[in-house]
């Protein structure tokens, strides 16, 4: 298909529902209200990699499948499906964002568990600002910051839509595509060595998550 700049949900391969959900979205906030209120998807079965179909079905999601789904939901109101990989380092998990511009400016849409790494306003000039507004929350089981990198802008409509909108298992290839998009540091060595831990305040907050899950370290994760 050619990129259009909006699309209808057919267009797509939605089904008239999906597409009557996702289309009502008309605003990035509106997106990330819907995000933020699915259940989190916390792989009990197993890892998975759900298409935008795969979280509209199951109503819940973790970071990569709630950015599929807000980046195609930014699509069907006339934006780029753009999304942004930030990598941490060997002792913690990547993060997936969902990326749009107001006025020349970056803002993100994000889904997590606990209470940091969310929704940015579009006020970061370049996409270095906006992943390093997430740098000091960024922290791993035992409190270290560990956002090391971040990805160039992604675009999804690179991708077949059958690989990441209605793919019925899951979404291997894309995910491992934007692993191997150019990724740029965000700390030199000396500073990695400099950083200091988090307070206590800071990590008590930091145990306040959404949606509970027995394994504490599991519902942090996510």
């Amino acid at each position: 298909m050619r990129h259009k700049k909006r699309p209808t949900p057919s267009e797509l391969g939605l089904t008239a529902e999906e597409g009557r959900v996702l289309s009502a979205l008309r605003t990035p906030w509106r997106i990330q209200q819907f995000i933020v209120g699915l259940r989190a998807n916390f792989e009990k079965g197993g890892d998975t990699l759900r298409s935008v179909r795969g979280v509209l079905k199951h109503r819940e999601a973790h970071c990569i499948e709630a950015a599929f789904t807000a980046a195609c939901a930014l699509w069907l109101a006339g934006e780029p499906p753009l999304i942004m990989d930030l990598e941490a380092d060997k002792n913690d998990s990547d993060h997936v964002i969902a990326l749009f511009k107001r006025d020349g400016c970056w803002g993100a849409i994000s889904k997590t568990n606990h209470v940091w790494v969310r929704w940015r306003d579009p006020v970061y000039r370049t996409p270095r600002e906006l992943a390093m507004s997430y740098f000091h929350e960024y922290v791993d089981t035992r409190q270290r910051k560990s956002l090391r990198t971040y990805s160039m802008p992604v675009d999804l409509r690179r991708f077949p839509i059958d690989t990441w909108i209605t793919n019925a298992g899951d979404c291997w290839d894309v995910g491992a595509a934007l692993c191997d998009v150019r990724h740029f540091k965000l700390l030199t060595r000396p500073q990695i060595r400099a950083l200091t831990p988090r307070d206590a305040i800071e990590t008590l907050a930091d145990d306040m998550v959404q949606y509970e899950n027995k394994d504490r370290v599991r519902a942090r994760r996510y």
